[in-house]
């Protein structure tokens, strides 16, 4: 299932008709409940393993695709993330930032014209993305360094100083890589985020629209399905957010679904849309059992 430009401008976007944070997710129809409790058989071991091996050539086949036109720029970040204006002890204090998991930039470059005192590293899996973020007009050597990484096996220690960034974004990312590797995403991370330093999350949530879209034959596992182009997507819990990040040495801040209605009057569409959104941080040495 590859996204309709109608769900790629609402999974880019926070705001919308009906936008509430709600601690408890969505509540299915008795519908999707049948459709969901009919929907068993998983992808093969075969298929699923080739997916794995094949993960990054698939998502550079995206970016191939789509260049810079698939996202739209996130200008609504600084909003969404106020932690990114508020974590400053002095108003022009410079922070440093890293984008795990950059795309082409759409993150990225709004934030660099918004605040002067940023420096961001950026990092991807594809290549091809890595590149992209490279040849904008925006991107300046001094102020911002991009690099492949995949995070679940590259030491980020090669490019970033240990303890050294402030701010982490991790926007739409940690749904795409498999549930049995997160955990080494995110201990990859925290390597490089000062101790109390942030990690502002925002993902796929449980039963969103576009987890009960998968028809019969996408499934990999519990909540994990894949697309036609071959990329994944993890629909993720709170409650298994939660005890994620806790085992990879942070603590939760906030954690909550972001539920969302989409109407599209001229086509007679409402669309439920449903995300986690979470801020976290890494825990002080005193604070490490």
């Amino acid at each position: 299932m590859v996204l309709s430009e109608k769900d790629k401008e609402m999974a880019d976007s926070p705001f919308a008709i009906g936008q509430t944070a709600s601690p408890k997710g969505r509540v299915l129809t008795e519908e999707e409940l049948k459709t969901l409790h009919h929907d068993t058989i998983l992808v093969s071991d075969f298929k699923q393993m080739k997916l794995e091996t094949e993960a990054q050539k698939n998502w550079d086949l995206f970016y191939k695709r789509n260049a810079t036109n698939f996202f739209k720029d996130r200008h609504w970040t600084t909003r969404e993330f106020e932690e990114l204006k508020a974590c400053r002890k002095f108003e022009s204090q410079k922070l440093v930032l890293l984008e795990a998991g950059c795309g082409v930039g759409n993150c990225i470059f709004p934030l660099l014209e918004e605040d002067l005192n940023v420096f961001f590293y950026a990092c991807d899996f594809s290549p091809r993305a890595v590149e992209f973020v490279k040849q904008n007009p925006l991107y300046c050597p001094e102020r911002c360094c991009a690099f492949q990484c995949d995070l679940t096996k590259d030491d980020l220690r090669e490019h970033i100083p240990e303890n050294s960034v402030d701010v982490i974004t991790l926007i739409f990312v940690l749904s795409a890589i498999h549930p049995d590797k997160m955990r080494l995403a995110l201990e990859n991370i925290s390597r490089v985020v000062k101790p109390g330093g942030l990690v502002l999350f925002r993902d796929y949530g449980l039963y969103d629209h576009a987890m009960l879209r998968f028809k019969a034959g996408n499934k990999l596992g519990d909540y994990f399905y894949v697309r036609q182009d071959g990329t994944r997507s993890y629909f993720f819990s709170k409650e298994f957010l939660a005890e994620l990040v806790e085992s990879a040495g942070f603590q939760s801040i906030t954690n909550d679904y972001v539920l969302r209605e989409t109407v599209n009057k001229k086509e007679g569409l409402c669309v439920p849309r449903v995300f986690l959104q979470s801020k976290f941080t890494k825990n002080c040495p005193s604070q490490t059992p």
